[in-house]
């Protein structure tokens, strides 16, 4: 068989790593520097301050060379003690693998089961604290944006609803997919610990994890009991004051990272979180009109980041997903856990604009008649009017 030579250049629509914008890499690409010395120490700064004009915090922000993984393990290791029982609600398979991360590590976790159809329920979340009298709930954790499902918690009615119960459980959120496309109010939600990372809507590549610290959260951290070296925030906080960490950091790709978020903030947050609601919404629009259906049910919940479709019973969704690349040269992201080979996932996040995403739609919908998936047509007409300016119209000159 001839193999298929493609040209221009890959779709990368998987929901993370996210494409990185050319102005990004060229700030990556550039000798590396002294990490000790004052420019790169200035840098930090920059970009620490600028992080925390994204997550929208006057608190304290610290980064690691690390994936969100990495994130993850360090929000649990600098606030809990062996044993400690926490409260996560089951939204989907980033949830489960966080769960796995805390009982690792010896933490108690009450999983309150969900359908891996909508967000975290907040009438559950917030039954299960009042039934917790003695307060043995040390942390509520959540994912703010479930990727694996394309659906999004209320981390704001949560807090509402630990408010309301009294209880003095820490808030902690995964916003690894959300952050710098979603709207996220550190301060104004109190949230006490956020987890992040750098490939998705910060426009990196892998390789740059973070949390967000209340100052509730640092009180925790001083009686924690969990062992703690690497991830320690005490002494990375201490350094970072003055742009230094306890050891090597991801040079270049602090370089890229205050750039990125240069960027965002050039294109204004209130801007960036229309526009990925724009292109999450005609996407929706051709799933809709392909007559296939979201993963998601809670049209309050739908993901702007990321939008997870089930193929028809008795098609494998991996099979279109392989068709797609290698006919045109496009990735999109593959069902997870008890989704896999039932769902394809189109990212829509980041880097990003009308005329890509059409070109992504475009590509699904030839995938789709290409593997015969039945659908109907029209998906991408759909979109393309959920996309056009309303112009009015030109008066004609006589």
């Amino acid at each position: 068989m001839e193999a298929i030579i493609h040209t221009g250049r890959h779709f990368l629509q998987i929901p993370g790593p996210s494409n990185v914008p050319d102005r990004v890499l060229r700030a990556i690409d550039r000798p590396v520097m002294d990490h000790r010395g004052a420019e790169f120490a200035t840098i930090v700064k920059e970009a620490l301050d600028g992080m925390r004009k994204i997550v929208q915090t006057r608190g304290a922000v610290v980064m690691y060379p690390a994936s969100g993984s990495g994130a993850w393990e360090a929000a649990i290791v600098n606030t809990l003690s062996p044993g400690d029982r926490v409260l996560m609600f089951e939204t989907g398979h980033f949830s489960r693998l966080w769960r796995q991360v805390a009982e690792r590590f010896g933490i108690r976790v009450d999983y309150l089961p969900g359908t891996w159809r909508t967000g975290a329920v907040v009438a559950d979340i917030e039954a299960s604290l009042s039934e917790d009298k003695e307060h043995q709930y040390k942390a509520v954790m959540v994912v703010h944006n479930e990727t694996s499902t394309g659906a999004t918690s209320k981390i704001s009615e949560i807090r509402r609803a630990m408010n309301s119960v009294g209880h003095p459980a820490l808030l902690m959120v995964d916003a690894v997919s959300s952050l710098g496309s979603i709207e996220y109010r550190h301060d104004e939600w109190e949230v006490d610990v956020m987890i992040s990372s750098s490939q998705k809507g910060l426009m990196l590549p892998p390789g740059l994890a973070f949390n967000a610290i209340s100052e509730k959260a640092l009180a925790a951290n001083k009686t924690a009991k969990m062992p703690r070296s690497y991830w320690d925030w005490r002494e990375i906080l201490e350094l970072s004051r003055n742009g230094f960490f306890p050891y090597t950091p991801s040079i270049n790709l602090i370089f890229g990272l205050r750039e990125a978020l240069q960027m965002l903030l050039e294109e204004g947050l209130p801007n960036v979180f229309c526009r990925h609601q724009r292109h999450g919404q005609a996407t929706r629009a051709a799933v809709r009109a392909w007559g296939l259906e979201l993963v998601c049910q809670e049209s309050a919940e739908y993901s702007d980041v990321v939008t997870a479709v089930f193929v028809p019973q008795g098609h494998s969704a991996d099979t279109l997903r392989a068709a797609i690349l290698d006919k045109f040269d496009m990735s999109l992201g593959a069902g997870l856990s008890k989704l896999a080979d039932k769902v394809f996932r189109i990212g829509h996040l980041g880097h990003f604009n009308d005329l890509m995403l059409a070109g992504t739609l475009a590509g699904v919908e030839m995938g789709l008649g290409l593997s015969g998936v039945p659908h109907k047509e029209g998906g991408v007409m759909a979109a393309l009017n959920s996309l056009a300016p309303k112009s009015k119209p030109v008066a004609l000159r006589v």
